[in-house]
């Protein structure tokens, strides 16, 4: 029998920002439907939050329309009458068009129609990405201010890099943004890294494999800034580390005899002795002492760690209202150029389909264990950017499939028949739902795994 540890108080942080997030961004971009169906006097039957088969958790009938609230959070959906759509609403289709229907209106205006809920979802992100940059700013430490250099993983070490190392450029270019330069690596297949290593200029290669590897182990964070340990900040409640008794304050000078003098080497032999009981030397004021401590095997110890802010010379960007505009635009973006490149490295197949595939299990673990305003509406804007970006596509069942039909027709003056629009839908909610049932299923495989 299999017992899976879970922090229930977390998952229920997660799961409200979770479920408020993609309420926000589901409702709006239905309304980016249901606004302009209205306004070209369209009926719209039904205006649901989530999918709702076999019953609602909520329902309330006003006008026309029928507004309600569904069990399964996968999405959302408007009704419109006279419209192809996933309720397959086959009857209404035999009769002859009704001036209010979707199929009676001109093509522009189902153009329209058809592409308002992907145009609202790209204005919000914009809108959450501009709105966020005027009232946080932008703080970080630029790639030639790395005082200790970098810290590696194994998949780093293998090609060559090392800890301490000074990154100077990739493919010849300087990258102040330390976060872009995985994303260099992996979306846009950089060749070589320019480092600094003991006050010499060093050239590491890059594999051609080395993104799919990233991909395939999931370790996107391969480098990251190396970080004197300066001492424990917190200690969490019922972790190993309160357990051994240690304090706010102290300094783990060594793990098994090991020197840990930056915190990711001491993460690593902690992750290294998940399962085990461990030998700490700690310093405490004016005491040095021997800790025992048996390591979950989450291979977590449960700390983190003093502050080191005042380690690094921080880049602080302000930003006026006006400034946050075209900041937010370039912001949105690189979003979309970002996931849109992923896309194409998936379909490409240099990765595995199944190690990039997640459900809503996937995008709930996103969330921080804790309510972070600031991580939940970058994550809503980016979520907000990627259904557009997906909707849009030119697949039956989509926004994007339909927009297509549309436009063939008002390009070649043929509209496609409503037999064959219905088999179209049919084929793509078949593949859509398969896709999402696939998903889901490779999810709860990783929970057991």
């Amino acid at each position: 029998m299999i017992f899976l540890a879970i922090n229930w108080a977390e998952v229920g942080v997660k799961a409200g920002q979770f479920i408020l997030s993609f309420s926000i961004i589901v409702i709006l971009h239905e309304l980016g439907h249901f606004l302009p169906a209205r306004w070209f006097k369209c009926r719209v039957e039904k205006f649901y939050l989530f999918f709702n088969p076999w019953f609602s958790l909520f329902k309330k009938k006003i006008g026309e329309t029928e507004y309600g609230l569904g069990w399964v959070p996968f999405g959302g959906y408007v009704k419109i009458s006279g419209m192809v759509d996933e309720s397959m609403d086959k009857e209404q289709l035999k009769l002859p068009p009704k001036p209010y229907e979707f199929r009676s209106k001109p093509a522009w205006q189902r153009l329209i129609i058809m592409v308002g809920g992907v145009i609202v979802n790209l204005v919000l992100g914009f809108l959450i990405y501009a709105m966020m940059l005027w009232y946080w700013g932008e703080s970080y430490v630029p790639t030639n201010k790395f005082t200790y250099g970098i810290a590696t993983d194994s998949i780093a070490q293998s090609i060559g890099l090392r800890d301490g190392d000074k990154i100077l450029s990739v493919d010849g270019e300087y990258i102040d943004r330390f976060n872009k330069i995985p994303l260099r690596v992996i979306l846009n297949g950089a060749k070589t890294f320019e480092v600094e290593r003991d006050g010499k200029p060093v050239t590491i290669d890059i594999p051609e494999s080395f993104a799919a590897d990233l991909i395939h182990y999931k370790a996107i964070s391969f480098i990251d800034m190396r970080v004197p340990f300066l001492g424990l900040n917190t200690i969490a409640d019922t972790s190993a580390a309160m357990k051994a008794g240690l304090r706010k304050g102290d300094k783990i000078l060594a793990v098994n005899n090991q020197p840990v003098p930056y915190f990711h080497t001491f993460q690593l032999l902690i992750r290294k002795n998940k399962e085990k009981t461990v030998q700490l030397k700690v310093a405490r004021g004016a005491d040095t002492l021997q800790v025992s401590a048996a390591i979950p095997k989450t291979g977590v110890l449960g700390i983190t760690p003093l502050s080191f802010a005042d380690k690094f010379e921080l880049k602080e960007v302000k930003y006026g209202f006006l400034e946050a505009v075209p900041a937010g635009f370039k912001k949105s973006i690189e979003t979309l150029t970002s996931y849109w490149l992923q896309l194409k490295l998936i379909f490409s197949g240099k990765v595995n389909t199944n190690e990039s595939l997640g459900s809503v299990i996937s995008i709930g673990k996103m969330f921080a264990p804790v309510w972070d305003w600031q991580q939940f509406w970058g994550l809503t804007a980016f979520f907000s950017l990627v259904l557009a970006l997906m909707n849009i596509l030119p697949i039956p069942g989509l926004d994007g499939g339909h927009a297509l039909f549309t436009l063939y027709e008002m390009i070649s003056g043929r509209k496609p028949s409503d037999k064959f629009m219905e088999y179209a839908q049919m084929v793509g909610m078949i593949l859509l739902l398969g896709l999402m049932a696939y998903a889901l299923g490779l999810d709860i495989f990783r929970l057991f795994k």
